[in-house]
């Protein structure tokens, strides 16, 4: 009897390091699977069908919402032309514009094109293209303002859309307490037509938007800032990266880019 449960006993054991050993591969295989993930990384684009473009929808003529509810512009057309040049499907998701470098350095997207212009603040979170179009940020202000050029900014209530180049530029010139923060453009347009600001700083062509869209308003002369728009990408994202700028590089010798802007912002 003792000789047999000594056996039953040592059998028992026997399974239990067996069970245990199993457990512990499955558990090494499924950690070299999640850190095999996390390896990959946000360059999954490189072998998937689809493209995520992540954009803010309130900027035309770079990127807005048509009669039929789609996602219309300069960007949506070039970014078209890119996923048509790698072979690609394009999917455009509306954002807030101050989650979108944080969704593309997540892997939500794979890049974002939203009027976004290259700042070396960015460069730090993000990657950029090669540049495809160049932006100039100007004040609007009503008709018969005291505001003439940027030295009369000093003391007033601007009115930016938050996150935007405008805004920081704004916020590092005049102080967060004279600079008031909106979702959109047209929110802060809004506003200034209501009294609540004294002006508006943002892109030149959504600017020219909103004053034909806005009796009483009007765009000053000067200049705010000049500055170049570009793609952003997660850093991770080298083969994307190569692939964007090398279809960049062709869709501007072959004067597509150019195309695609001149139906959107008509000569002087």
């Amino acid at each position: 009897m003792k000789k047999f449960l000594a056996l039953f006993l040592a059998v028992m054991m026997l399974l239990a390091l067996v069970s245990c050993g199993t457990t512990t591969e499955v558990k090494t295989s499924e950690s070299q699977a999640a850190t095999q993930a996390q390896t990959a990384g946000t360059d999954k684009a490189a072998d998937s069908n689809k493209l995520v473009m992540g954009t803010n929808a309130s900027f035309p003529p770079y990127e807005f919402t048509d009669d039929e509810g789609e996602i219309v512009g300069i960007d949506a057309e070039i970014a078209a032309a890119i996923a048509e040049r790698l072979g690609k499907e394009l999917e455009i998701k509306d954002m807030e514009f101050d989650s979108l470098l944080t969704a593309v350095a997540g892997g939500s997207i794979d890049f974002v094109m939203a009027g976004l212009t290259v700042t070396d603040e960015r460069k730090q979170q993000v990657n950029f293209s090669d540049t495809y179009a160049t932006g100039v940020q100007v004040i609007i202000v009503p008709e018969g303002s005291e505001i003439k050029t940027v030295d009369d900014l000093e003391g007033k209530t601007i009115g930016v859309q938050s996150g935007t180049t405008g805004d920081i530029y704004c916020t590092d010139d005049y102080g967060e307490e004279n600079v008031k923060q909106f979702a959109n453009g047209a929110l802060a347009v809004a506003a200034l037509k209501n009294g609540q600001v004294d002006c508006v700083v943002i892109d030149n062509e959504p600017a020219k938007n909103f004053v034909k869209a806005n009796t009483g308003l009007e765009i000053l002369e000067t200049e705010y800032a000049v500055e170049d728009y570009a793609i952003a990408l997660a850093k991770e994202s080298t083969d994307l990266f190569e692939d964007i700028n090398g279809a960049l590089k062709e869709l501007k010798a072959d004067g597509t880019i150019d195309e695609i802007i001149a139906k959107y912002i008509k000569a002087e």
